[in-house]
């Protein structure tokens, strides 16, 4: 095609495009105006007053639109992106949502329906019905360039083939400068990654893939597919992501709102116990032990190590009767209530015996003692006692301090903070779990690992320990328990009254939403809570499915804290064993998941590169068969054509030589984002050397322009150019240092520059 009439074509083609795109704006505004005027419709209806059915129908409807009004102001970004046209001449276009024109006639299918499925599966040897796919870039509201790909040319109209335009979509997306924020794939998603998304909602489906292969954006589409096509399944319970740090959650934050989902919880491990935001970690030989089940024998010999008996008997010295005198509270008569060893004895092994945890059981220690305190009181005081007196003289034994201080030394009513603190603070109690052989469960130099100061901050791999801790002591809830059973009662009856409302307001006929959620929202105070928060501030919430992201990282007891949170074990989970950086993480994916789902998890391989070019993978395919042999890394799809190099800098030269290599990536790479990436030790130093650059762990840091991170801190992120500082110290720095070389060559999109100060490791020997 002549240039003028290429030209041409693609001014015709966007034109057109342009003028639907517009329409499909004016209905996502309408569709917005429709819902928001509903919802001031109904605020203005005034506080919640009148029957029963005036309040539950003001509470649905005001709570669904809030929801499609966020869900509809999420998407307005690249609302729409594709178009397939098929062999029998329909054309579809494909957006974040489904909408309909003013006839009910569908003008946007949502990219999870199954109609949409062949704009991401056709391929030029297996093209399906599909004769051409288009992919439609815009900016705000405007579309800015198209790309066509063509599997059937003959079937194309004759103003259809004059109107082809574009360049491969993945290709055009991939070398867009980094923002500081993840994209979403929804428009270039490969055929690959449309299986991992639209596999099944049971099960435990492992993604393993390597660096560049867009596995955690295909998992973050999943959540969204499975959301969609398992509303019901899902709605009530919710989806949990699990990422490495904070800086990454932020990352991939917008990602989901942007395709129409906002009902998600995104957490760390470091916050998986309520109330703690860990985000330090351990030294290498501490982050193994703790990652190790046998700390759960640890902790339960710490608890049983709190159920306590008193050297002799128990011994209660009470003041009977006081005066005063002059002005002075005098004792005038004292005694000194006993329970015999034998007794103490007895009430501990009977509160063991029914194997309720800590707290809970703590209840029937203390009946027990309070009794024998009860009987040996009436004794001295030569009474009877029937059971009314009784049960009043056990509740004012425990009114009086001396009774219930002496108690609780013997039971103490625990929490997971204070245990774990004083565990790990105190030798004698980390060597008290033994084995059956009567060996300590942990070895001298362990406990040693694990020691340190008792007001120390929390690290993430206390999290898990906290909530293994949380399992272990219970709560004592029988108040709580009764009153719920009385709440439960009356909540029935009034969702057989809600189920009635729903029926004759038709609401039921649209599944917005049913009755026991009705109920619920009726009770709450204050604002309806989102099915996420109420998750959020649930210890014990069950999610409807689970996706852990850099799972590789997780330590067994991690994985214990994620399973007791899915049940169903419908999980994804999604990494790269070649990448594991933590000392306590996975060496292989049967290795962690066989203790709970042996035989039934499946895996899914990516193994297409398409972040990294392939003279930086070069290098890394070096480093990963020096490190782990026979590891296959994945395949680049693209060359960048700048070779990645190495700088050789001695130290007294590094604060000039760095702050100028820094400066010039920098306008290398114009609006993209730089890294500097440093050994664990060094990171304070480096930072110290690039003001300008952020350094600290936090959310925002991103949006920096460079920024100074350790390797770990870096796991998942991708930037255009990448600085490795010190690779030897790296490789030393924890027996894992290998893969985190690994995982730092393979951060770039465009440039690597490897900055080094003696002899270069032999595994980086490629480098210019």
């Amino acid at each position: 095609m002549e240039p003028r009439a290429s030209e041409t074509a693609r001014t015709e083609a966007m034109r057109a495009e342009q003028s639907y795109v517009s329409m499909l704006y004016d209905r996502l505004d309408a569709v917005r105006d429709r819902a928001q005027t509903a919802l001031s419709e109904e605020h203005g209806r005034g506080t919640p007053g009148g029957t029963h059915q005036a309040r539950f129908e003001r509470d649905v409807f005001a709570g669904e639109h809030a929801r499609r009004i966020a869900q509809l102001w999420g998407v307005e970004r690249g609302l729409c992106f594709g178009r397939i046209d098929d062999t029998d001449s329909d054309t579809y276009y494909i957006g974040r949502i489904g909408l309909r024109d003013a006839g009910n006639d569908l003008v946007l299918i949502d990219w999870r329906a199954p109609a949409a499925r062949p704009f991401y599966t056709a391929t030029p040897s297996d093209p399906g019905p599909l004769v051409r796919r288009r992919h439609l870039h815009t900016r705000g509201r405007t579309v800015v360039d198209l790309d066509d790909e063509v599997f059937d040319l003959a079937r194309m109209s004759e103003p259809d083939r004059r109107m082809l335009v574009g360049e491969a979509a993945l290709m055009a997306a991939l070398r867009r400068g980094r923002t500081g924020r993840m994209g979403d794939v929804v428009a270039t998603i490969q055929t690959e990654q449309d299986q991992v998304i639209r596999s099944g909602l049971p099960g435990a489906l492992v993604v393993q893939g390597g660096p560049g292969t867009g596995k955690t954006v295909a998992a973050l589409h999943r959540a969204a597919y499975l959301l969609y096509t398992h509303r019901d399944t899902l709605e009530r319970r919710g989806v949990l992501i699990v990422g490495p740090n904070a800086m990454f959650m932020r990352y991939i934050g917008h990602v989901l709102p942007s395709l129409g989902e906002t009902d998600v919880v995104l957490t760390t491990v470091g916050e998986l116990y309520r109330g703690v935001r860990a985000t330090a970690g351990d030294e290498p030989e501490a982050a193994i032990v703790k990652g190790d089940p046998r700390m759960v024998e640890v902790i339960k010999a710490a608890v049983r190590d709190r159920q306590r008996l008193p050297d002799g008997d128990l011994e209660i010295p009470l003041d009977v009767k006081t005066s005063r005198r002059g002005g002075v509270e005098v004792v005038v008569e004292r005694m000194t209530l006993l329970m015999d060893h034998a007794t103490c004895v007895r009430a501990r092994d009977r509160a063991r015996a029914v194997r309720n945890p800590h707290n809970v059981a703590r209840k029937l220690f203390i009946d027990s003692a309070l009794t024998a305190l009860a009987f040996d009181e009436a004794r001295r005081l030569d009474r009877e006692l029937d059971a009314d007196d009784l049960r009043y003289a056990r509740g004012a034994l425990w009114r009086m301090p001396p009774v219930r201080k002496a108690l609780d030394d013997l039971w103490p009513l625990l929490t997971p903070e204070r245990l774990i603190s004083e565990l790990l603070a105190d030798p004698r109690a980390l060597g008290l779990a033994s084995t059956a052989g009567s060996d300590p469960v942990l070895r001298p130099e362990e406990q040693k690992a694990l020691l340190r100061p008792l007001d120390s901050p929390w690290t993430i791999g206390d999290v898990p320990l906290l909530d293994e801790a949380a399992e272990i002591l219970g709560e004592d809830d029988s108040r709580a328990k009764a009153s719920e059973r009385a709440a439960e009662r009356e909540r029935e009856a009034e969702e057989e009254y809600a189920r009635g409302v729903l029926e004759i307001t038709g609401i039921a006929e649209t599944e917005m939403v049913d009755a026991r959620t009705l109920t619920q929202r009726h009770h709450t105070e204050g604002p309806v809570l989102t099915t996420a928060e109420r998750a959020v501030r649930d210890r014990h919430w069950v999610y409807g499915h689970v996706i852990v992201d850099e799972a590789q990282e997780l330590s067994s007891m991690a994985w214990r804290t994620i399973m007791r949170r899915i049940p169903t074990r419908s999980l994804t989970i999604v990494g790269d064993v070649a990448q594991t950086g933590s000392a306590a993480g996975a060496r292989s994916w049967a290795e962690m998941l066989d203790p709970y789902v042996k035989g039934r998890w499946r895996e899914a391989r990516l193994l297409v590169n398409y972040r990294t070019p392939a003279e930086i993978m070069e290098v890394a395919a070096d480093v990963l068969e020096s490190v782990l042999p026979g590891q296959e890394p994945p395949i680049s799809v693209r060359d960048e054509g700048a070779p990645p190099r190495a700088l050789r800098v001695p130290r007294a030269d590094l604060p000039t030589a760095l702050s100028a290599l820094v400066a010039s990536e920098l306008a290398e790479i114009g609006e993209g984002r730089l890294a500097v990436l440093t050994p664990d030790a060094r990171h304070r130093e480096i930072a110290g050397l690039l003001p300008e650059a952020a350094s600290a762990l936090t959310a925002d840091a991103l949006d920096s322009p460079a920024v100074v991170l350790t390797v770990t801190q870096s796991k998942g992120l991708e930037f255009d150019s990448v600085v490795v500082v010190a690779p030897d110290e790296i490789l030393a720095q924890s027996p894992k240092g290998g893969q985190d070389l690994y995982v730092a060559i393979t951060r770039a999109t465009r440039r690597l520059t490897v900055v080094h100060e003696g002899t270069l490791p032999p595994m980086l020997g490629g480098l210019a």
